[in-house]
């Protein structure tokens, strides 16, 4: 009788570890399937979306072209980057198309909700022949907005968060708008000259800082202006007086060596924050380092 017991309350408590085991694998599913998981196209909105998901609990946050070199308008999907796809909830992406690829993820997985980050920027530039220059968070009020649009929806997918994106954002938009103060103070000398660029990714933070720009239209990463056409930006620098050639940290400089070798002009080189490390303060790093460069200007 005595080991009958014994073994009756042996069985209850191997049923009861049982049934904490078996307990504890579902709410870890469940939480695994509560998860958020959140996929941004390329580089800035992942730093965007990094800051306003900050220290959240169930929030993931993978970026497409991971910290990709070069134009991201030839950057082609690979394997990897599809398999970042699998059980994602949101993509959030340029509605302009900067980033071609996007209409293969849009088509492809049809279950994603799919969120166009500068659906408020009313700020657009377009350029010769009518196509519309998506490089908009060179300006950071176009930055500021975007921000503000991904933590909006955030708050309404995922509601018990809400505060806390809204803290997230608020604490962020906090840091850019002293970065805003810094370029609207420490370049008002510069404010009012004429750059020539040879890359349209700085159009949006030319305008934001009140520079004038003179865009000339190349192929950036590579030589692809003829000889008289190279000749029509000297006169224009030698006849207008113009200091500086604006190009992209990896760009070919072949052109602008071209151009400031018969000229009095300098070459700049600026960062179009396509590409960083994975730190939340990585754009402002990058606008700050732009902002000293553009200083130089005025010298």
């Amino acid at each position: 009788m005595k080991k009958r017991n014994i073994i009756i309350t042996v069985a209850i408590i191997l049923l009861i570890i049982i049934l904490i085991i078996i307990g504890n694998l579902n709410r870890n599913q469940k939480n695994e399937d509560n998860n958020i998981k959140i996929v941004t196209s390329f580089y800035p909105m992942y730093i965007m979306t990094l800051n306003i998901t900050n220290g959240i609990d169930g929030v993931e946050v993978a970026n497409m072209a991971d910290n990709y070199i070069g134009c991201i308008h030839d950057y082609t999907l690979t394997t990897s980057d599809l398999k970042k796809f699998e059980n994602t909830d949101i993509f959030f992406f340029f509605l302009y198309g900067i980033e071609n690829f996007s209409q293969k993820i849009i088509d492809s997985y049809p279950n994603v909700q799919i969120i166009d980050s500068g659906n408020k920027i009313t700020d657009v530039i377009q350029e010769e022949g009518g196509e519309v220059n998506a490089h908009f968070w060179t300006s950071i009020d176009n930055y500021i907005l975007q921000v503000n649009e991904i933590k909006d929806r955030l708050k309404e997918i995922d509601k018990n968060n809400a505060n806390k994106y809204e803290e997230n954002a608020s604490n962020y938009i906090s840091k850019l708008e002293n970065l805003k103060q810094k370029y609207n103070s420490e370049l008002e000398q510069v404010k009012g000259k004429k750059v020539v660029s040879l890359n349209e990714a700085f159009s949006y933070l030319f305008k934001f800082a009140g520079i004038e720009e003179e865009l000339i239209e190349t192929d950036h990463e590579q030589s692809a202006l003829s000889a008289e056409e190279v000749k029509n930006v000297i006169d224009m620098i030698n006849n207008e007086n113009i200091e500086a050639i604006i190009i992209a940290e990896n760009d070919d400089e072949q052109n602008a060596l071209a151009i400031a070798n018969e000229t009095n002009a300098k070459i700049y080189r600026l960062k179009d924050g396509m590409s960083g490390d994975n730190s939340t303060n990585s754009y402002i790093n990058i606008m700050e380092e732009n902002l000293e460069i553009l200083k130089g200007i005025e010298g």
